[in-house]
């Protein structure tokens, strides 16, 4: 195992310091509530404000030149297949609802996967450390995923009393337009920040219609689909909007109702799939760190790389058969 430098030792650090910078920035932008952006397209347009030019001009070189210099690369790697209807990386971040640009991401990626490498290759040796690299540069896209189906979650729970709000300001005589607002002032996120981002392109001369159109394609909702169908029918025939709303709603509840039970009756299998999925996995990776020369046959005996290959697609085969027994569509 190759001895720990003192520049290795520096470049774990900044490695490291990689995922604390911009997890601070992310905090950061967030709790300024989009401030900072919202100065930077003023400064676009040749306005600054007092405030805005002295919180710019400490923040805006050092991120401006490293987003020049990992722009093109990660424009590159982060455009989507849009045959396939595969969102791009920009698209994937505003889902995860995460403030970070396209190279800052590219950045935290890189900043991950050198951090993994030096890690592995300190530990093991540079086979090793290849595949924690991979692993690395899989991290950032994982947990951002991770995020999406959280958000979406999240927004599907609340859809339903959200549009019971929506109703009830209808029937009190607001304007579509007036209940959206109401929503996104009462609401919580993530769908108050969806509606809000609404009720702000309708002030700039965006329809209703566009502005749920919007909603769908950011959170890519089924149920807020139908909603946004729904609105674009009575836009077309008429009729009683408030009522529509209130049956989509019920209709949103049973779903979610249903899918609770499913998830209960479910969790017994749903569990005994992912222990028979990770023990193998976690025990043969305890295995190897603690005791390598015990595990150590397993990768220097042909048979040995037989067997973890049959043991890794049978693993494959029974999660998937457990996910297709579980997985029950409402």
């Amino acid at each position: 195992m190759p001895s720990l430098s003192i520049p290795m030792v520096f470049a774990i650090i900044a490695a490291a310091g990689v995922f604390l910078f911009f997890l601070g920035l992310n905090q950061a932008r967030r709790s300024a509530g989009g401030s900072e952006d919202f100065e930077a397209r003023l400064a676009a347009y040749g306005v600054t404000t007092t405030a805005g030019a002295s919180q710019m001009s400490s923040s805006a070189g050092f991120r401006d030149t490293m987003n020049h210099l990992f722009q093109p690369a990660a424009d590159r790697l982060g455009r989507g297949d849009v045959k396939k209807g595969k969102p791009s990386v920009a698209e994937q971040l505003q889902r995860a609802d995460l403030k970070l640009r396209t190279s800052e991401y590219f950045m935290i990626q890189l900043g991950s996967t050198a951090l993994f490498f030096l890690i592995g290759w300190f530990r093991w040796g540079p086979i090793q450390a290849i595949v924690m690299a991979v692993i690395g540069y899989l991290v950032p896209g994982i947990y951002v995923k991770y995020r999406i189906g959280q958000r979406l979650k999240a927004f599907n729970n609340q859809l339903g009393d959200t549009l019971t709000l929506l109703s009830n300001a209808l029937k009190a005589g607001y304007s579509f337009a007036q209940a959206i607002d109401t929503v996104a002032k009462n609401a919580v996120p993530p769908i108050g920040d969806e509606f809000s981002r609404a009720v702000r392109e309708m002030n700039l001369g965006g329809s209703p219609d566009e502005a749920l159109a919007n909603i769908t394609k950011r959170v890519v909702s089924n149920d807020f689909d139908l909603v946004a169908t729904a609105y674009s029918i009575h836009r077309t025939v008429g009729g009683n909007l408030a009522e529509i709303l209130d049956n989509i709603a019920y209709t949103i509840r049973e779903r979610v109702r249903i899918k609770g039970e499913i998830s209960t009756l479910t969790a017994q299998a749903r569990a005994s799939g992912t222990l028979i999925t990770f023990l193998p996995i976690i025990l043969a990776a305890f295995m190897y760190f603690v005791t390598p020369t015990y595990f150590r046959p397993m990768f220097g005996n042909i048979i040995g790389w037989i067997l973890l290959v049959i043991g890794g697609f049978m693993i494959f085969v029974g999660n998937l058969i457990i996910r297709r027994v579980v997985a029950i569509e409402v």
